[in-house]
């Protein structure tokens, strides 16, 4: 008789609460939907586009010059792995939409390779999102997102969109890479969102 039971996974910590069918990892997993994209950085651009086409452009330098937050928080992926007190650095939403006026309701995340996600503009401001480009102190590896990506931790990590090239901000919805094949359209782990329909 083996020491692990089939569909063990991880264990929960004592007196740490996760969201439902989550478990703790120590590690950091990988997991993308395609290729990981080497961006130059020299190259490398983050653009938000306004609802009536105003564009707003930032360079790695000028996105480095920005200031800079330190949040530290928990991550939780649809996979079911949450990883505790996770240390980042980068520029919050709230500076980058500081100067942009819009009425848009909704967002969608672009990045380099493809992918995107929607959010809805609520959940990036108020200190709920940032454009990060390190982790635990180092840069930002291209296998976890970088060089920067969006992080927004208190929805699935889906949503925390790896080499994050823009946001183009939309008055109606418009759903995602994922979100198109039937994941959740918001994605809250306290809620299990995990698919549509959930």
């Amino acid at each position: 008789m083996g020491i692990v039971t089939p569909g063990f996974r991880g264990r929960r910590r004592a007196g740490v609460e996760l969201p439902p069918g989550q478990y703790l990892v120590e590690d950091f997993p990988v997991l993308s939907a395609g290729p990981t994209p080497r961006v130059d950085l020299d190259a490398w651009r983050f653009t938000i586009i306004t609802e009536t086409g105003e564009q707003h452009h930032w360079s790695w330098a000028e996105m480095l010059a920005l200031p800079q937050e330190s949040p530290t928080v928990d991550i939780h992926c649809v996979t079911k792995w949450s990883k505790l007190g996770t240390s980042w650095r980068g520029v919050a939403i709230d500076t980058l939409l500081a100067d942009i006026e819009t009425a848009a309701d909704y967002a969608l995340v672009s990045s380099y390779g493809g992918y995107t996600t929607n959010l809805p503009l609520e959940d990036m401001v108020d200190g709920k999102a940032w454009v990060v480009h390190t982790f635990d102190g180092e840069p930002l590896t291209p296998e976890h997102g970088g060089p920067a990506r969006l992080l927004a931790p208190h929805l699935y990590f889906w949503k925390s969109a790896k080499w994050v090239r823009g946001i183009q901000l939309l008055p109606e919805d418009e759903l995602g890479f994922w979100e198109q094949l039937g994941y959740h359209e918001y994605g809250d782990p306290w809620r299990e969102q995990r698919y549509s329909g959930d």
